[in-house]
């Protein structure tokens, strides 16, 4: 029951930006210039994720050692993590939430509260992911983004 009702949910969010009449309305930047790329940007929420999963393999790979090199490479890829963690938290707020998630775009209020819990939920799992070496916040934080996605991708 919970996974049909999540199908539907993402079903519904994939058709929030896809309506003739957001189409039309949506700017894609700020200016707007008209040189940014919905797709992309998910893809690079992916990317920082991938990143993330693979600090926190090294990580935990590096802990225990007791050597100056292992310090070094274990701080640097906490480094990397919070990296990228911040990277995604700042894709959301400032390019889909400042410029794409408006309510004027929405054909309803609950749509557009959807639209906010969705981008609010990648957010939260990324920061998650900045508290803790855990296998299972990676794996929410792809589910969020993998949630969010069809937003903007067709």
């Amino acid at each position: 029951m919970l996974a049909l009702r999540r199908s539907s949910v993402v079903a519904s969010r994939a058709k929030l930006f896809q309506t003739p009449a957001v189409l039309g309305a949506r700017a894609h930047c700020q200016v707007p210039c008209g040189i940014f790329d919905d797709a992309a940007r998910v893809e690079s929420l992916k990317e920082d994720a991938t990143t993330i999963r693979k600090a926190m393999v090294q990580i935990g790979e590096l802990n225990g050692n007791s050597d100056a090199l292992s310090f070094n490479q274990a701080t640097r890829w906490v480094m990397t993590k919070e990296d990228h963690a911040s990277a995604i938290i700042d894709k959301v707020a400032t390019y889909m939430l400042a410029q794409r998630v408006k309510p004027e775009l929405f054909e309803t209020k609950t749509a557009y509260h959807e639209a906010l819990e969705a981008h609010h939920a990648v957010m939260a799992a990324s920061v998650k992911t900045k508290q803790v070496i855990d296998a299972a916040a990676c794996d929410a934080l792809d589910h969020a983004i993998s949630d969010l996605a069809p937003m903007y991708t067709k």
